[in-house]
């Protein structure tokens, strides 16, 4: 057996402790794996005296990162404190001091990955980050490495666990949006502070990640269009399922012609409803899944726990075998591919479909006025149907593929007739047009 392989831990949360644990627990097994021992040299924690989920020996806890991630001893830092400084000085600096890194950190990677992937790059050092999307769920190294061979053209995903448990309550118990959030919380699926997983956010830094992966062209949280699920009503989930469809927040990366009949890149989250037949919408509670289709593989769909310290850790430590096999043979993995460098889409150039519930006066001659706005933006119809009578009248109308921009401008027209005193409800649908 070699000399040991020094690990330096960044962060000792829910994911952090996990992985200190797993360290530990399958030290023998690591070690037949990457061929060498798997030796953890310090763990940098914000506070020495903070409760943690298991005993770090006191020598190996310190408050002092920036020296941790400096020690020339150390030859993989593995990150997963969070966020977008400290960590990314902290990696940086782990990179220029000679150390590989493993990140979960999704956040800083769909800010600034070409600033990271560039340093990796000049210290000729890996940068691995499979935790960063999905939990336990192997989806980047299929992307990476699996696919590299073929043509990826789009990427359908479930990728935030407390949204899908939240969209699922309300599917299952017709509940609303806030007594399903309420439920989240109270069984830890969701934090105190929910923005950043029912605003969307969350799920944008991961569709950044994804799309760049898929698409070899740099993709940012910014290049997202993003939409949470906090105007999602129990009525549009009562329409989702009287259309035989459930609603989901999905993350999705295509590819579409842009300017010129050239591939662009299309990325969005946002809700929208899709068919029960689909095999993301037997998805449930908090777990994740991506559906992936490409020209000669056809389609995959890769399912699991999506969050979570354990499952987070599995994926962690997971990048860190791979490192440390590539450590121990004086070679390095695959770096950041973005040699296609195309273009991403504005949103308004995105081809979608709509669901349009839409309260109108009960008198002849509406539903031919509401189809005359739709055509008028070049907005061709697929299906429409009248709730109700007099006051309660109610037109529910599905759009067939158009732009995005096309589509919204027909909502703008719709509010602004006499004959619509409400539209109640606007939502994408993805699935099987026909």
């Amino acid at each position: 057996m070699n000399s040991p392989l020094k690990v330096a831990v960044l962060g000792c949360g829910s994911v952090g402790s996990q992985v200190v644990r797993l360290l530990g627990e399958q030290a023998d097994d690591l070690a037949a794996r990457v061929g060498a021992r798997v030796e953890l040299v310090g763990v940098a924690v914000r506070r020495l005296d903070a409760p943690r989920e298991v005993d770090v020996p006191a020598d190996l806890l310190t408050t002092d990162a920036a020296a941790l991630v400096a020690r020339e001893d150390v030859d993989v830092v593995i990150e997963v404190i969070g966020g977008i400084e400290p960590a990314r000085t902290l990696i940086l600096s782990a990179l220029e001091n000679g150390a590989s890194v493993v990140t979960a950190n999704k956040a800083l990677l769909a800010e600034d990955g070409p600033t990271l992937f560039e340093a990796a790059e000049k210290a000729g050092r890996d940068l691995y980050y499979e935790a960063a999307v999905a939990g336990a769920i192997p989806i980047l190294r299929p992307l990476r490495e699996s696919l590299a061979g073929d043509k990826v053209t789009r990427v359908l995903g479930i990728v935030n666990g407390t949204t899908n448990f939240i969209l699922d309550k309300m599917d299952t118990s017709g509940a609303g949006f806030a007594d399903a959030l309420e439920e989240a919380q109270a069984l830890g699926y969701a934090e105190a502070d929910p923005t950043a997983d029912v605003e969307g956010f969350d799920a944008a830094a991961k569709a950044a990640i994804l799309a760049s992966l898929a698409f070899h062209s740099r993709v940012t949280a910014a290049d997202v269009h993003r939409e949470g699920i906090v105007d999602v009503s129990a009525g549009d989930v009562r329409s989702a399922r009287e259309m035989n469809s459930v609603v989901k927040l999905l993350a999705i990366a295509e590819l579409r012609k842009g300017d010129g009949d050239e591939e662009a890149v299309s990325v969005r989250v946002h809700p929208a409803m899709i068919p029960r037949s689909h095999p993301l919408a037997s998805v449930r509670e908090a777990y994740n899944a991506v559906f992936v289709e490409s020209e000669a593989a056809g389609q995959l769909m890769f399912y699991g726990p999506g969050a979570g310290g354990s499952p987070t850790a599995s994926a962690v430590l997971g990048d860190l075998v791979t490192v440390a096999r590539n450590h121990r043979q004086g070679t390095r993995g695959v770096g950041e591919s973005a040699y296609a460098d195309r273009a991403v889409l504005p949103m308004g150039e995105t081809r979608t479909r709509y669901h349009v519930a839409i309260d109108v006066d009960d008198k002849a001659g509406v539903l031919a006025a509401v189809a005359l706005a739709f055509a008028e933006h070049g907005v061709s119809i697929q299906t429409v149907r009248q709730e109700g009578r007099g006051d309660d009248a109610q037109l529910v109308v599905v759009s067939h593929e158009a732009t995005d921009a096309a589509l919204a401008a027909t909502v703008d027209h719709l509010r602004d007739m006499d004959i619509v005193r409400e539209v109640t409800s606007v939502m994408r649908v993805e699935g099987t047009e026909e």
